[in-house]
């Protein structure tokens, strides 16, 4: 054989070895489902309330065992049961305090993404439990009505831990929120959806490092709703609030319904939105936070689906950043005879957008390596900036690589000025903690800081791309008596 031959037999096979590992990186399970066992929903876990006045949790982090699949119980590791936790629920003005405990046999943190409250009790890597220890955070509720998250946050394993089972949802109530005239019956019209995608093994196991050639960490094949694998919701009501968590490591998915019936968008990440606005699709990266309400008739079945979407990198990042992909969710099964209201008020009680001051500071923040932020890894002992209590402050967001990546801070909320040079969307105007960076593009926010002043403590901000986090795309700042760079 010539050189020039050889040349043409080894170009001809890299070239089928590419198309066969692009097309084995597409991944779907649309057609695949039964649709057989209802969703669970997370209890309410119910507080006491001690002598001065403080709503009290308990929660245990163990390990456990659960079957996903059918006949293939899998080892997992839950907060008050086998996978996943119970829901939490607070008011405004509430005082609470949660005692933690560890039956780890490593440390661990629980992290109350997206709460305004001191640094020392937000559960960053900074509030490591250990084996066998219990952690005793306490705080005022100060923030409006959200759909908020607990998970946990160690430095170099929050993706291992979190996709074995840590996390659950932490909903706060406020005066307003009861008598919004959105559906509010916990469980009934108003219900929490945690999706999730996972590979698992030949024998059922979780399996953290099955996708091949992933920029953005494990993209699952099977999809667990509140831990339920082809999940069901039955219901009862014509109006259907569905609480959105994306609490994937690395998936964006891109929600709509197979018949293509709009839905309302009603809130964001922090809070309300101003009015409801009519969608048809809604993109969910790690994280994020939305809540919808979809209208049904009776013994309507209609399946919610993730479908591709765009992340900005072009056809073969894109491909093995799971944007291709589709999935089925979740069925809605109407029954017969429904009950309840058929339309939404005009206008919600949203909290006010922060608005910058005039000579605003101003930051940028670039995220151009998995495991970098402006250059930097994470390191525990750098603080990155300080700024003063209460201050408000713009930043810039810039995505310079191939991949997204999605900005989280901590201990804060902030509102979307722009995203990729244009006004945001409706449905992202409302009060963010997290947002998608899709490839090559850039967001600018303004922050507001709140007033837990403490020089020691630090908040974080990284990429809630859970691989990216671990790798080091984190930084920290704290809130002291002033500006310091």
């Amino acid at each position: 054989m010539t050189l020039a031959a050889l040349l043409v037999v080894l170009a001809l096979a890299a070239g089928g070895l590419a198309a066969w590992l692009y097309e084995g990186a597409l991944r779907s399970n649309v057609g695949d489902l039964g649709f057989r066992n209802r969703l669970r929903v997370p209890p309410l876990l119910e507080p006491e309330t001690d002598r001065s006045g403080r709503r009290v949790f308990d929660l245990t982090a163990a390990t456990g065992a659960t079957e996903f699949l059918s006949g293939n119980p899998t080892d997992t590791w839950g907060v008050n049961g086998s996978y996943l936790g119970p829901t939490l629920r607070a008011r405004t003005g509430d005082r609470v305090r949660v005692h933690v405990t560890n039956h780890l046999d490593e440390p661990t943190t629980l992290h109350w993404h997206g709460m305004h409250l001191p640094a020392a009790m937000d559960g960053g890597p900074h509030q490591p439990i250990a084996p066998g220890a219990t952690w005793s955070p306490e705080w005022t509720v100060t923030q409006p009505a959200a759909t908020l998250w607990y998970h946990a946050h160690p430095a170099g394993r929050t993706l291992e831990q979190v996709y074995r089972g840590l996390a659950g949802l932490f909903l706060i109530d406020d005066r307003v929120s009861a008598t919004s005239g959105l559906p509010h019956r916990y469980g009934v019209d108003d219900i929490p959806l945690i999706v999730q995608d996972k590979n698992f093994t030949g024998d059922g196991q979780l399996d953290t490092g099955r996708t091949r050639f992933s920029p953005i960490g494990p993209l699952g094949d099977e999809i667990l709703v509140n831990g339920t694998h082809d999940p069901y919701l039955p219901v009862t009501t014509r109006l259907v609030r569905l609480r959105l968590l994306n609490a994937s490591a690395a998936r964006t998915y891109d929600f709509g319904f197979t018949d293509n019936r709009p839905f309302a968008a009603v809130a964001s990440d922090a809070g309300l939105l101003p009015a409801p606005y009519e969608l048809r699709r809604l993109r969910l990266a790690p994280s994020e936070r939305a809540e919808i309400v979809v209208a049904v008739s009776p013994d309507d079945h209609v399946v919610l689906r993730s479908h591709p979407t765009g992340l900005g990198g072009g056809a073969l990042p894109d491909r093995f950043a799971g944007a291709d992909d589709s999935f089925d969710i979740l069925r809605l099964q109407a029954a017969s005879r429904l009950t309840g209201p058929t339309a939404l008020p005009e206008q919600l009680p949203a909290p006010a957008p922060v608005i910058p001051p005039a000579g605003a500071d101003r930051r940028v923040f670039t995220f151009n390596h998995a495991s970098r932020i402006n250059g930097h890894a994470y390191a525990p002992h750098r603080i990155d900036f300080s700024v003063a209590p209460g201050a408000t402050e713009i930043w810039e967001l810039r995505n310079g690589s191939d991949n997204p990546h999605v900005f989280h801070v901590h201990g804060v909320s902030f509102t979307v000025l722009s995203l990729a040079g244009s006004r945001p969307p409706p449905h992202l105007t409302g009060r963010k903690d997290s947002l998608l960076l899709p490839a090559g593009t850039a967001a600018v926010i303004v922050v507001r800081f709140g007033t837990h002043a403490d020089p020691e403590r630090p908040y974080m901000f990284h990429c809630h791309l859970m691989a990216h986090e671990d790798h080091g795309m984190m930084g920290q700042y704290t809130v002291t008596g002033g500006r310091t760079r």
